[in-house]
């Protein structure tokens, strides 16, 4: 592959003598108006800089960010610079899935890191069993690379639950809770993440919440370094089913949507390498909002989209909520980790009764006194 030169720079190739032997002659120089020079970053060959931080070049920062974002380019880059001391914690040393936007297209989600990625940027290279391949993540650990991701318009930053140093180890149990379209769903939500809440008090554990930014509510438990994959499994399971229970017309663990009936999900599949918005990210919605964390007495006063990468610096001030309201590791009881042992796993349950509906489908629909296909 050709190496990059400097800017300006004279190679061989522009050297080259004409045919007949003699020595090239200047050319005269071109009445049409000079292009922009493009640098090089990362191995590609890009406008122009409007501005650099950290030494990371930043471009076309005064364009639209995606439709209905309400901001630039450079609204997102000064949201992420002002809070990378807080959003950088939740980031680092764990590999990364972002979602970009790009202009005129919707946005996309993006694992593998491109292969012009700037050398600052670490990476890991992680087993997907569900392609089958390896992925290379990246590690968002330091400015340099958040600025690079947001100059790249990576928008949404989903972190996984395990380290890339101990992939074997969930650090907490998040219970997702997507309310229902439409009408009162984030009160729902709320409503749910109190039932939650309460079911991990019953159990000796605490938690912290956030909103995900888009129209639900996220809850998290930080564990052990002694809580094995396993048991986080059926610890997260434990308390969705728990506090499902509580108020069967409010909430449900029904994986399959047509099951839920009106009620709020409280989805417990997001464990061990699963991704889940990071606190402080943006979201690709309308307006821009943030996952923001409160504390559990401001969730009830609090509405979906009401904070945005435009007034969330300001509402934070110096503090950071996400890291002060977070509980310490917790060991998990046993009972609550056998209970949920004994309880498939939500993808399970919706395959068995995809299974079901079919078998009952097929009966339904072969002629009286024949056994239905499969039977």
């Amino acid at each position: 592959m050709a190496s990059a030169r400097e800017p300006g720079s004279v190679t061989t190739a522009m050297l080259r003598r004409p045919r007949d032997g003699t020595r090239p002659r200047n050319r005269p120089s071109s009445t049409r108006p000079a292009r922009r020079r493009a640098t090089r970053f990362g191995g590609v060959a890009t406008r122009k800089a409007d501005e650099t931080r950290a030494g990371v070049p930043l471009t076309n920062l005064d364009q639209a960010l995606f439709e209905g974002a309400g901001a630039t380019k450079r609204d997102l880059v000064d949201y992420l610079d002002g809070v990378a001391d807080r959003i950088l914690p939740v980031l680092r040393d764990r590999p990364l899935s972002v979602i970009r936007a790009h202009r005129d297209q919707a946005p996309f989600m993006q694992k593998n890191v491109p292969k012009y990625a700037p050398s600052f940027v670490k990476t890991v290279t992680v087993w997907a069993e569900t392609s089958k391949r390896d992925v290379a993540y990246a590690l968002c650990d330091d400015r340099p690379t958040l600025l690079w991701f947001a100059n790249q318009r990576a928008v949404e930053y989903h972190p996984t639950l395990v380290r890339a140093t101990d992939l074997g180890h969930a650090t907490h149990l998040v219970l997702d809770l997507d309310p229902p379209e439409g009408g009162d769903g984030f009160a729902m939500a709320v409503g749910t993440a109190h039932l939650v809440r309460a079911a991990l008090a019953d159990a000796g554990l605490e938690g912290a919440v956030k909103l995900s930014g888009a129209k639900g509510v996220h809850i998290y438990v930080p564990v052990a370094d002694d809580v094995s994959m396993a048991d986080a499994v059926a610890a997260t399971r434990a308390i969705a089913e728990r506090a499902a229970a509580s108020d069967p017309s409010l909430a449900t663990t029904a994986f399959v949507k047509d099951d839920r009936g009106g009620r709020v999900f409280v989805d417990a599949t997001r464990v061990g390498g699963a991704t889940v918005v990071a606190a402080y990210s943006p979201r690709a919605r309308p307006g821009t909002p943030v996952s923001y964390p409160v504390s559990w007495d401001e969730l009830d006063h609090m509405t979906p989209g009401e904070v945005t990468i435009h007034n969330a610096l300001d509402r934070l001030g110096d503090r950071d909520p996400w890291a002060d309201s977070m509980p310490a590791p917790q060991s998990l009881p046993a009972d609550l980790v056998e209970e949920g042992s004994a309880i498939p796993g939500g993808r399970v349950q919706a395959m068995h009764e995809g299974k079901r509906r079919a078998r009952a489908r097929r009966a339904a629909e072969a002629p009286d006194g024949d056994p239905a296909p499969g039977s």
